[in-house]
């Protein structure tokens, strides 16, 4: 068992491989591959995407390597392998981001990426740091999860989940802003669970063991 984590050079790796590996080994999952590779990718048993940054920047990032993103999307979409985003990784499940410029997601969970506006204008965007998640949906990857278990959080845009079944969490940031989304055998974070100490942590062995 295989589990590729993407490096297309959007985002530092090391905390997130670290995460994995070491979860890897307690749930007894294989192995963790950081590749750009397209051949290791279509193999892998299961594939997470990371990404830090702007959204056209990571996708045109992921773009640029040839045939790194038509490897994911057969991957996942026509093998149905275990699909993971973390933060701009999980923005690029959407359909569009409006980040700077109108850029195509995935669409492979409908809604739009947009900025944060709180409703209370003492809070500050980036919505940076620690906030309680509030679980709108069960999910084989949440087990052991409860709202007001918390999470790590650095954005400025967050996602607008057209169907409610496929918003897993959310945080409350004055209003609601979307902090899981899943659906088939695709799941994704806004937050960063390698940085995410205990639930960031079983998240991550979820996934690993999770045979959808």
């Amino acid at each position: 068992m295989t589990t590729a984590l993407v490096d297309y050079d959007s985002g530092n790796l090391h905390s997130a491989q670290k995460a994995f590996e070491r979860m890897a080994a307690e749930v007894g999952s294989g192995s963790i591959i950081v590749t750009s590779d397209p051949d290791v990718v279509s193999k892998a048993d299961r594939i997470v995407l990371p990404g830090d940054g702007a959204f056209p920047h990571c996708r045109a990032e992921l773009f640029a390597r040839t045939g790194l993103a038509e490897a994911i999307v057969e991957a996942v979409t026509t093998h149905a392998r275990p699909f993971f985003g973390i933060c701009v990784g999980m923005q690029m499940m959407a359909t569009t981001g409006h980040e700077y410029e109108e850029t195509p997601g995935f669409d492979w969970v409908a809604g739009d990426i947009r900025k944060i506006v709180p409703a209370d204008p003492a809070l500050k965007v980036p919505h940076m740091g620690w906030n309680d998640l509030v679980i709108d949906n069960p999910h084989p990857v949440l087990d052991g999860l409860a709202t007001g278990d918390h999470a790590y959080f650095v954005h400025s845009y967050a996602m607008d989940v057209t169907n409610p079944a496929e918003r897993l969490a959310h945080v409350d940031y004055g209003g609601d802003v979307t902090a899981i989304i899943g659906r088939d055998t695709m799941i994704g974070t806004q937050f960063h669970p390698e940085k995410s100490q205990d639930a960031g942590l079983r998240m991550i062995g979820n996934f690993l063991r999770w045979t959808p």
